[in-house]
């Protein structure tokens, strides 16, 4: 198992981009010659808005110096995926992403057709929060990826559920089978990176009787890094609580078993990728809705940025 790569010390790096905006105050922001780094797009998570990445755009912006930009999506735009409800498929549990996920597709493609300006012919990175992971890679088979040299994943249910599991239902109805079986498969070379990060917040827990098991991550990692990280923040064990059976029926639905860790909505197993770099970061909570970046920090929390912020910048 390989170590996970050093992030540089975080006072060079700090001097560094400090030096760099101070030579640039007289030319804009929001100008290409302004960043050195390639730009990203934020894919934001089932249910989320656009504004509730905007500190996480701020810190790649002016912390790190990474052009950032945030798909655009309302909460109520996701209502949209009601027309599923008339597929037959939805029923059958075979849905398609098309054409009920065209219009967050086509919001995908309007931010990284506006940071492909920035890039001036060099290559994006995609940013997917939840399940803007899986739709990246929807979007990358469907759109192209010729001009995406990183995709990392941040709490990403990318695994399909178990099929004939009493109690387990694809939420998804289908989707993820569909990503799983016709999406290219996760890789990790010199032009394209799949990097999947997991958060272990809290261990769930059966509904009925206590739980045994302490189950870890089972993806294949021969081609990447591997990576847990411990300081991040502190994991809540599963002391059998009612919280840890309700979060552990959620993780339930997902990988078809309760008693695992995970983020309190992904279970940390489903968010990794065989073929990928993949990485689990401890103490760390799903989504920027209901987060604190003291005492519960998420994946764009500053203090989680920084575990994860060189992939952007290598």
């Amino acid at each position: 198992m390989a170590l996970a790569l050093p992030l540089p010390p975080l006072k060079l790096l700090s001097s560094a981009f400090a030096a760099a905006s101070s030579s640039q105050e007289s030319s804009s922001s929001s100008s290409p010659s302004s960043f050195s780094y390639r730009p990203a797009v934020i894919l934001p998570g089932l249910g989320n808005n656009s504004s509730d990445y905007n500190k996480l755009e701020a810190t790649l912006k002016e912390q790190y110096g990474v052009p950032t930009l945030v798909a655009k999506v309302s909460r109520l735009d996701w209502l949209r995926n009601a027309a599923g409800l008339v597929d037959p498929n939805y029923w059958r549990g075979t849905l398609r992403p098309r054409p009920v996920l065209d219009w967050y597709l086509k919001r995908v493609d309007e931010a990284v057709l506006e940071a492909k300006e920035l890039a001036q012919g060099g290559t994006l990175s995609l940013i997917g929060h939840s399940a803007g992971g899986w739709l990246a890679r929807v979007y990358m088979e469907e759109f192209g990826l010729s001009d995406i040299s990183l995709l990392l994943t941040l709490g990403t249910p990318h695994l399909p559920p178990p099929k004939g599991l009493p109690g387990v239902i694809d939420q998804t109805r289908g989707l993820l089978d569909y990503v799983d079986k016709h999406c290219s498969k996760a890789v990790y070379n010199h032009h394209l990176k799949y990097v999947c990060i997991a958060g272990r917040y809290i261990q769930g827990a059966p509904f009925f009787g206590s739980s045994i098991a302490n189950v870890e991550s089972v993806i294949p990692n021969d081609n990447a890094e591997v990576a847990v990280v411990n300081d991040v923040g502190t994991p809540v064990s599963n002391a059998t609580t009612l919280r840890a059976r309700l979060v552990g029926q959620g993780y339930k639905q997902v990988c078809g078993q309760a008693d695992i860790w995970g983020d309190g909505v992904v279970p940390e197993v489903s968010a990794h990728l065989e073929g990928a770099n993949n990485i689990t970061l401890d103490g760390v909570y799903h989504s920027p809705v209901g987060s604190d970046d003291a005492s519960r920090p998420w994946y764009g929390s500053p203090v989680v940025v920084e575990k994860w912020i060189h992939h952007l910048l290598n």
